[in-house]
């Protein structure tokens, strides 16, 4: 069987998903375009020779529909030759991307594929795919006859169930804000980024961010009915210590190891290990923690062989909590900054969290990370990659 191999990746700044933010102007397609284009240039690769583009949206509505991954390809110059295909788990679309992409490369079936992902949230709002409809069906409310939850509500019962404090997911969003914006200040992006001509950084990083401040933020998700049928919740979720809505995309290169050679490519890392899991939809939030032990049992690896993690911040106390549960050294986790910082463009999240991965290894000389995403309805996928 082939190994899989990143030759390269590439993301956009990420703007605020907002109708003021950066981005905003720009239609999706085109956003996403960006990012396979930049990877097109920085590799020098051919892109005839690309067998497919494999890219991840949320919002498949409106600018973001009609198998949006085609249209980006066609936006970047790809030949009309290329074939793409839009993929949906939710949060970890991208990073779902990533998995297809690397397995068809070791399966045989795929020798150069780009795997990608966009999300244009001030054009598309959250969960406007949904709005309106019932996606659940009345089979599955009978299997949940109290009914689900929205996720902050599942984030405030994750903080609940782990006795998390307001302070603690304070502090963890304000760590996040302090290292994305000394990982800008250092450099450490320079090489991720390709700027558009309407943003060159991630807009929604806020370096004068402190507990202080963010403490007196109110709860995000509070009402009544939830009290009600939740008295555990302390209601410690605010928009400060939670991702915000953004606007963003990125792309990685994977073809095999021969392929790259045969190329005069020099692969970055190795795509080691993959694992998906279901957990509880109704904490839906916590799929992170046994993705975590699948992926490592699948590669043969420890908590301790891993020198860096990319879990992704949606809520802080997501993160904190599978801090816990696998008790994962906090300054190998998220150390450019999370999502709660950088922001977190649903369908691009993935394949942003995993072009951060392989840099945090180069920077850091580590040689195994791991990446995690929590995804709606209970899901999370997990990846191991080894730097190259």
């Amino acid at each position: 069987m082939n190994d899989a191999v990143i030759v390269d990746a590439v993301r956009t700044p990420v703007g605020k998903g907002k109708a003021t933010g950066a981005l905003a102007g720009v239609h999706p397609v085109d956003l996403h375009a960006h990012a396979i284009r930049a990877l097109i240039d920085r590799t020098g690769i051919d892109p005839a020779l690309v067998d497919d583009v494999i890219s991840g949206a949320v919002g498949q509505i409106g600018e973001q529909s009609g198998n949006t991954a085609r249209w980006a390809a066609l936006a970047a110059g790809l030949p009309e030759s290329v074939p793409a295909v839009t993929v949906d788990r939710q949060c970890g679309s991208s990073q779902q991307a990533v998995h297809f992409a690397a397995q068809g490369v070791m399966s045989g079936a795929y020798d150069v594929v780009i795997a990608s992902g966009v999300e244009s949230m001030s054009r598309i709002p959250i969960g406007s795919q949904a709005a309106g409809h019932d996606f659940l069906g009345p089979k599955v409310a009978d299997l949940y006859p109290e009914g689900l939850v929205p996720q902050g509500i599942s984030a405030e019962l994750i903080a609940a169930k782990w006795g998390l404090t307001r302070t603690q997911l304070d502090e963890f969003a304000t760590t996040s804000h302090q290292r994305a914006a000394a990982a800008w200040a250092d450099g450490r992006f320079a090489r991720d980024v390709a700027p558009l001509k309407e943003l060159a950084q991630d807009e929604s990083v806020r370096p004068s961010t402190t507990v202080d401040v963010l403490a007196g933020l109110k709860p995000a998700f509070y009402a009544d009915h939830w009290a009600t049928r939740f008295p555990e919740i302390g209601w410690h979720v605010t928009a400060g210590n939670s991702s915000p809505v953004n606007d963003g995309a990125a792309a990685v290169l994977i073809t095999s190891s021969e392929t790259a050679r045969k190329l005069g490519l020099k692969p970055r890392a190795r795509l080691h290990s993959f694992a998906v899991v279901g957990d509880d939809p109704l904490f839906m939030l916590t799929g992170v923690i046994p993705a975590t032990a699948k992926v490592l049992g699948r590669a043969g690896l420890t908590l301790g062989d891993i020198d860096a993690f990319e879990v992704n911040e949606a809520f802080t106390s997501v993160v904190l909590a599978w801090q816990q549960e696998t008790g994962a050294e906090e300054a190998k986790v998220n150390v450019n900054g999370g999502a709660t910082a950088i922001g977190h463009p649903l369908g691009a999240s993935g394949a942003r969290l995993m072009t951060t991965l392989v840099s945090v290894l180069e920077q850091t000389g580590g040689r195994y990370g791991l990446q995690t995403m929590c995804e709606a309805g209970g899901l999370a996928n997990a990846t191991v990659i080894e730097r190259l």
